[in-house]
């Protein structure tokens, strides 16, 4: 057993299965296109995320020795004993300073897995685009522009000749539409005559009435009086009553 709880065999073993499973990774994305560059980063992951476990594994480890340490080194000032004491603390530190590698190691890890994953969707990301690309490049050539040019042309000149249909089923068939100025032409010149004729009978009516002039008759009987009227009033009236019976 060495300081960290595990036996020097694993601890020799484990390195090689992690080579061998980088070294496959490599391998295989070299060699097998895109599934196996995907694969190979898969195993780059595994690999890096087994790494940080058997950090966080260590680190948990060391923890307790230096708990272990810590009481030690108070047992034996308990007892006197500086020098025990002494070495259990510089014990203790060197696990602190492990313990602060370890840290940093998994720092490392941790940035590493993050970055492999981040390029590994970013690879993903560039063939879906690449690939939409490729599709609307094959869309774009099966079309072509001059093809649409044709189609927009070919829809206008059908929508041309559905107008000229349209335009032409709306006519009206009176076979006497043409003539229509000249029906006009003729009842005006009929109104014209019909007042020309108005015209000329005026005048001989107003000459064969022109001797004699209808007047009101002459009232035969008295005019009525006025009730209280004044005298110049009753004067009047009589001086009318004369004016009319000579008439």
């Amino acid at each position: 057993m060495n300081w960290f709880g595990r036996s020097k065999k694993e601890t020799a073993a484990k390195p090689s299965a992690v080579s061998a499973t980088s070294s496959g990774g490599r391998s295989g994305g070299s060699g097998g296109g895109g599934g196996a560059s995907r694969t190979s980063t898969a195993n780059t992951v595994v690999s890096l995320r087994e790494s940080i476990a058997t950090q966080e594994k260590r680190e948990q480890h060391l923890e307790k020795k230096i708990e272990q340490l810590t009481e030690e080194a108070k047992a034996k000032m308990a007892k006197k004993d500086k020098k025990g004491a002494l070495f259990a603390l510089k014990r203790k530190k060197l696990y602190e300073a492990e313990i602060d590698k370890i840290s940093n190691i998994k720092m490392t890890l941790e940035t590493q897995v993050m970055n492999l994953e981040s390029a590994a969707q970013n690879a993903e990301t560039f063939k879906a685009m690449n690939a939409g690309k490729d599709a609307m490049k094959t869309i774009r050539t099966d079309v072509g522009i001059d093809k649409v040019d044709d189609l927009m042309d070919e829809i206008k000149e059908e929508m041309d000749m559905a107008d000229e249909i349209s335009n032409a089923l709306a006519q009206p068939v009176d076979p006497l539409l043409a003539d229509e100025d000249d029906l006009l032409a003729e009842l005006n010149a009929l109104e014209a005559e019909d007042v020309e004729a108005e015209l000329l009978k005026a005048p001989a009516r107003v000459a064969a009435n022109a001797g004699h002039i209808d007047l009101p008759d002459v009232p035969s009987t008295q005019l009525p009086s006025i009730k209280n009227a004044t005298k110049e009033e009753e004067d009047e009236l009589k001086q009318l009553e004369a004016e009319l019976a000579g008439l």
